[in-house]
């Protein structure tokens, strides 16, 4: 049974509206670079920045195993200085529900701050199975809960009452890429809370998603750009004119990142601006 609220004193809301998503080091040889991820998280806080997703929406988590994860998340452990000033988001899914789990245990006893809970690739559960899956792990982790639903990648896609239903639970505070206009509208009009956030997944079409409820954003530009992908964003949300000069910038930022693939173009940058991110696991990377 999940905990009552009053059980969890010590558990908080995620309060930052925009977190980054960032990529995973791996050396030549393909194998984790624990520190060179650190190091672009420690790169990011110096510039500013309050909220980190890590193993999370990149597309490289299915290839991390619970191992390395785990190393991972021990490894974020003896940085307090990032775990006491930052949030710590850590992605959650796994082909094998087990396997989740027990990353949702370990997560559970850190100063990790939340957690974003995918779904798994190619398998294609039925909507009881994926509830019974989300509800497993929220269980384990007793964290702040984003859902990614991402059908694109994985094939599944929550339903609008899959959604509604674990909206019911008070640790599940958001998803990110719930869906498209028309079912977004169809869950805020069901939604019994006001208090449950919509997550965009990347910067493209974000003006369209923020005018239809859209209202936080996992960013992945903001692993080069942070502080003026954070500023662009809070003045959509805030209906604020943006001037040429900043549309300008944003787009040359875009441009980096989105033109090919977004992750082999993310680590190119931050390996050229002296942090070992090091390359892409293949078949990523490999044109």
């Amino acid at each position: 049974m999940l905990e009552d609220k009053k059980d969890r004193g010590d558990n908080k809301m995620l309060i930052e509206a925009v977190h980054i998503a960032v990529p995973t080091a791996f050396f030549e040889d393909e194998s984790l670079n624990i520190q060179g991820t650190i190091s672009h998280i420690r790169d990011l806080y110096e510039q500013g920045v309050k909220s980190v997703l890590v193993s999370g929406t990149t597309g490289e988590q299915h290839s991390l195993n619970l191992q390395e994860k785990m190393e991972l998340i021990n490894s974020l452990e003896l940085e307090e200085d990032l775990t006491n000033n930052i949030e710590i988001i850590f992605g959650i899914a796994s082909i094998r529900q087990k396997e989740a789990e027990a990353l949702a245990e370990k997560i559970r006893h850190t100063k990790i701050a939340g957690v974003m809970l995918g779904y798994p690739p190619y398998i294609i559960p039925s909507q009881e199975e994926a509830l019974a899956y989300t509800k497993r792990i929220i269980q384990h982790s007793n964290k702040p809960t984003i859902l990614y639903n991402n059908p694109r990648r994985t094939g599944f896609d929550l339903s609008e009452k899959s959604i509604i239903q674990l909206s019911e639970i008070d640790v599940v505070i958001g998803i990110k890429d719930a869906g498209n206009k028309e079912k977004l509208e169809r869950i805020k009009k069901r939604m019994d809370r006001n208090d449950f956030y919509f997550y965009a997944g990347g910067e493209v079409d974000i003006e369209e998603k923020v005018s239809y409820g859209y209202n936080r954003l996992s960013s992945i530009a903001g692993n080069i750009s942070p502080i003026e992908i954070r500023n662009w964003f809070q003045k959509i949300m805030m209906k604020q004119k943006v001037s040429e000069q900043e549309s300008e910038k944003i787009k040359i930022i875009m441009e980096q990142i989105y033109q090919g693939n977004a992750i082999v173009n993310l680590k190119k940058i931050i390996n050229h601006n002296g942090i070992p991110m090091g390359i892409c696991r293949s078949p990523m990377g490999n044109a």
